[in-house]
């Protein structure tokens, strides 16, 4: 199954694949350092080493950029839950997962701030997140349920 075409338009050459990753990459830079509404485009596409044109080639807004990092979030995500699941032990599966998601979260703190600004704008922002969250969730239950060797339920 292919996925989903990432947000802005459309990109046909690997030199447009490299500029369109240089200034996400870079978004998510600034990010750790301040809020997003403060970083311009000229500024962004400056320290991605590329033109405001470059930025504006690859997407038709700045919601539309966002779009793009938080697409590369899902990305990263699932990479991550997939590397991790793989190759921790059971025995220390939940405290590698709490790590992992605090030690994330902690360090994009920039992006999670600018997702709640947007989500207060369009309430169905949530649901590539929303929809990672059950995946992760749902992987964790059922490894925790073969460990135990019986479904996990409320009752306990």
């Amino acid at each position: 199954m292919d996925s989903p075409r990432p947000p802005g338009r459309e990109i046909k050459q690997d030199r447009g694949h490299k500029t369109y990753a240089a200034l996400v990459d870079t978004g998510f830079r600034l990010l750790e350092l301040r809020d997003f509404e403060s970083v311009s485009i000229a500024e962004l596409a400056r320290l991605a080493g590329y033109s405001v044109g470059a930025f504006y080639a690859r997407f038709n807004s700045k919601d539309e950029f966002f779009d793009a990092l938080v697409a590369r979030h899902v990305e990263r995500r699932d990479l991550s839950r997939e590397r991790l699941f793989a190759r921790t032990a059971d025995d220390v599966l939940i405290d590698a997962v709490v790590r992992d998601i605090v030690s994330y979260y902690s360090k994009h703190c920039g992006f999670w701030r600018a997702a709640l600004i947007r989500s207060s704008r369009d309430p169905s922002f949530w649901g590539p997140m929303r929809r990672q969250g059950h995946v992760y969730t749902s992987t964790l239950i059922n490894r925790l349920e073969r460990q135990f060797g019986r479904r996990l339920s409320k009752a306990g």
